[in-house]
């Protein structure tokens, strides 16, 4: 009697394959000698027509429907519908103040004068002969929650669509600071754009130095035109509305220059009559992406699916809650984990077709824990300003399934 073959993992695999194939083979000629195929694909069946010929630039396929939602000032990300943490550069976030003007590049200008010690005039040329810096970084505009009220038929695009991330890559402003000579006693400079608005804003000269960029690529290619081509200011994590598009002009000096832009605007109202101004940092904020309006699930296990960011670093953890708060549960995130960026995070639920309440919220490196709206208006007062608003957001699920945002009142 001869002995038994022992088997190998590598056998058991192969023998798996093997079988899959010839299952797969039988079905399919089983489908082909009753003429599945034929009635199933009909006119459609790609494999009787040749498909499109290669071309200049790839498309997306005519059966998925990503869009942006528009306003007269801004258009919104369908959060909902990517994946991954990189936004398609075609669906990141708008915001303008003035249109988006056209600018030809071979005519681009960037101007560095005031407290420096050489005033120049660099061409988009001149920018990209600098050493150059690529960095993946969240972009949100610090109204990204504000006039929410209490309609239940909000999706993640409606309520908080005004952030989306990419990588940008250009020249760190330190670089074109030391090659002017910015004076030691200049603490702030004006950023101004090309746009119908000229966009001002003063920033912190130490910001300049730390991590800010002159961006002119986006995603591997040049900056889209809505994005601020050909160059623009990049603050990571701080407010959109900073990162002036279009950029033409940086004047250093030695006190902020008060526009237009942080004194009426981007400013909030506090307790005690008080405005508090130049807010830059974007706080710690999550939200759940699926399952959210309008979708509508099945009873049993799903994957509860969302991002989670800060402008103060790194994402530390991420909790969800199946039933409205009481208990809460570690989130899983999914790598990299980079600095002032948005970072997917995932939780295996099983749900038992009860009405519940789903929510998350996250804890940044700097331990600031995100707040609910309650939290935020005790702290600031009731008649806070629609600015930098991060609260809990939380998505009620009906016994039918059906999933609506809940408004916190």
């Amino acid at each position: 009697m001869s002995k038994p073959q022992k088997i190998s993992r590598r056998m058991l695999l192969g023998g798996a394959a093997t079988a899959a194939v010839a299952i797969t083979q039988t079905s399919f000629a089983k489908a082909v000698q009753i003429g599945i195929p034929e009635k199933a694909f009909g006119p459609d069946n790609p494999t009787k027509v040749p498909g499109a010929p290669p071309g200049e630039l790839g498309t997306r396929s005519k059966f998925e429907k990503l869009l942006k939602s528009p306003s007269d000032i801004s258009s919104r990300t369908p959060l909902q519908d990517l994946y991954g943490i990189i936004t398609p550069s075609d669906l990141h976030f708008e915001r303008h103040h003035g249109g988006v003007p056209v600018i030809d590049p071979a005519k681009y200008e960037l101007v560095i004068h005031g407290m420096v010690d050489k005033p120049t005039v660099f061409t988009l040329a001149d920018l990209k002969r600098f050493p150059s810096v690529s960095r993946i970084c969240f972009l949100e505009c610090s109204g990204n929650y504000r006039g929410r009220g209490a309609n239940e038929k909000l999706s993640p695009q409606d309520i908080c669509g005004l952030t989306s991330q990419s990588e940008w890559t250009g020249v760190m402003l330190s670089t074109l600071f030391r090659e002017v000579g910015v004076h030691p006693k200049a603490t702030w400079f004006l950023a101004e754009g090309s746009d119908a608005a000229v966009m001002t804003r003063s920033i912190p000269v130490s910001k300049g130095f730390d991590d800010a960029m002159i961006v002119y690529a986006q995603n591997g290619e040049p900056l889209r035109p809505e994005q601020g081509y050909p160059a623009r200011l990049f603050l990571p994590g701080w407010e959109g509305n900073a990162s002036v598009k279009w950029l033409r002009r940086l004047e250093l000096a030695d006190q902020p220059f008060m526009t237009r832009e942080e004194t009426s605007k981007y400013t909030e109202p506090i307790k005690d009559g008080k405005i508090r101004q130049f807010s830059f940092t974007i706080d710690a904020r999550s939200v759940i992406t699926y399952p959210t309006y309008p979708a509508t699930i099945q009873k049993g296990w799903l994957e509860i699916r969302g991002i989670a960011w800060s402008g103060r670093g790194k994402v530390r953890q991420v909790e969800v809650s199946t039933d409205n708060g009481k208990t809460w549960q570690i989130a899983q995130l999914q790598g990299p984990v980079l600095d002032k960026a948005h970072t997917r995070f995932r939780y295996l639920w099983q749900w038992n077709g009860s009405e519940t309440v789903i929510m998350s919220r996250v804890l940044d490196e700097t331990d600031y824990l995100q707040p609910t709206l309650h939290e935020l208006l005790t702290a600031r007062g009731e008649n806070t300003g629609g600015y930098h608003l991060n609260p809990i957001t939380a998505w009620q699920i009906k016994p039918s399934g059906q999933v609506l945002f809940r408004p916190e009142v």
